[in-house]
């Protein structure tokens, strides 16, 4: 598929004009960020990687009804996904203390919390993508009372599915982040699930030894940050259906970057 007109760059993804209307086309990129894009880096193969997990879970989450903006992956970094407008709130569900929320708190990280917490925050990187309540968003409209209730709905049925999932596979889920869009039909919108779920927006832990397995590897200079996303996808099985090529350019990239 011949590439389209830029349409965005963000953090993390390239966003193309769609082959058809209502469609846009999402490249993965490798670039790594961390504190709102304070700190930057690159993490070879990311964006192959974060591609396919997305696919995984998009897939999944579409089987047990929820609605989401993925149409398919056209290859190794780029999938095709509907169009729509993205609501301007991060939302974040945690089940285990960690991160900003230890931090605000005073938890220690790896508490587990007394029943999932679902919290908002303004997406707005100028700002540091604050947090902020339901109050607020009723206030300046960014969302209606029945988005929001959508919205909470999805997050806690999402949680559950995604809990479930990698716990197959030996991995803690223990925080995500997620976006939503809405989806118009004339005057009409529906809320859908957008952006991508993969470990740049995850906490992921072996439920054994409690490494990390995700992009905190990269936030706290732990290093290994190739091996652990490459290990959430082995897991997970998503780099199988298309044989030795993806591992391989994987193996490309970390060889010409040397060991650390």
């Amino acid at each position: 598929m011949s590439r389209r007109r830029q349409i965005y760059e963000g953090k993390a993804k390239i966003l193309y004009e769609g082959p058809e209307p209502g469609t846009i086309i999402q490249y993965f990129k490798d670039d790594a960020t961390a504190f709102n894009a304070q700190k930057k880096g690159t993490i070879n193969g990311k964006g192959v990687i974060n591609n396919r997990i997305s696919e995984f879970v998009f897939t999944r989450l579409s089987h047990i009804g929820i609605p989401t903006h993925f149409i398919r992956r056209l290859n190794m970094r780029e999938q095709l996904v509907r169009q729509c407008e993205i609501i301007p709130i991060e939302v974040v569900v945690r089940n285990v203390a960690a991160g900003s929320l230890s931090k605000r708190l005073g938890l220690e990280e790896g508490e587990a919390l007394p029943h999932t917490l679902v919290e908002y925050y303004y997406k707005d990187d100028a700002l540091g993508d604050p947090l902020i309540a339901e109050e607020h968003i009723a206030c300046f409209g960014w969302a209606s009372n029945e988005e929001m209730q959508d919205i909470a709905a999805m997050a806690i049925r999402v949680n559950d599915f995604l809990v479930g999932m990698f716990a197959a596979v030996g991995i803690r889920l223990v925080d995500f982040k997620l976006e939503f869009g809405r989806l118009w039909d004339g005057d009409y919108a529906r809320v859908i699930l957008a952006d991508e779920i993969s470990p740049d927006g995850c906490r992921l832990w072996d439920m054994v030894t409690g490494e990390k397995l995700d992009k905190d590897r990269f936030r706290r200079d732990l290093g290994g940050e190739e091996d652990a996303y490459q290990e959430v996808a082995r897991r997970l099985g998503v780099l199988q259906e298309d044989g030795p090529s993806e591992v391989a350019d994987l193996s490309h990239h970390r060889k010409l970057r040397g060991k650390n």
